[in-house]
């Protein structure tokens, strides 16, 4: 089985924080849906040698019908509360799309982190909207 092409420039995904237990919890999704798990550590990105290296940065899976869900390891200092530990992600390469949600989305709700180039190359943002719905929007390779 083959992952289906996206014809489209931006896409609109589930993000889910766990508490610790991202590669087990992707890896299970995985066996459920099946399809092409990619899995980040902290350690890639950052330092090898911190406690929380070999936790998940960014996990992504792509299913053969179609679906995207990501995930990852709850940073250290960071709470996770299951009910509300799941983020709207939109990702993609069509700069002015994505940043002309970013900026209404942003607007009169909270930025937790600033749209700007991260350390993975592409540009990146997490806000909360004014109905307190989480969202990030990462665009490739800006």
């Amino acid at each position: 089985m083959t992952v289906k092409e996206d014809p489209v420039a931006s896409r609109l995904n589930p993000y889910i924080s766990f508490a610790g237990n991202a590669r087990e919890a992707m890896e299970f999704y995985e066996s459920v849906f099946g399809g092409t798990l990619r899995l980040n550590t902290f350690g890639e990105y950052g330092d090898p040698d911190a406690p929380e290296a070999g936790k998940i940065m960014h996990g992504m899976l792509e299913t053969p019908s179609g679906y995207t869900m990501m995930g990852a390891d709850t940073p250290p200092g960071m709470s996770v509360n299951a009910g509300d530990n799941i983020t709207i992600s939109l990702s993609g390469d069509d700069a002015d799309e994505l940043r002309g949600y970013w900026e209404k989305l942003s607007e009169s709700g909270n930025i937790m982190m600033p749209l700007e180039k991260q350390m993975w190359g592409d540009e990146f943002g997490a806000c909360q909207d004014r109905f307190g719905i989480s969202w990030m929007v990462n665009i490739s390779g800006t």
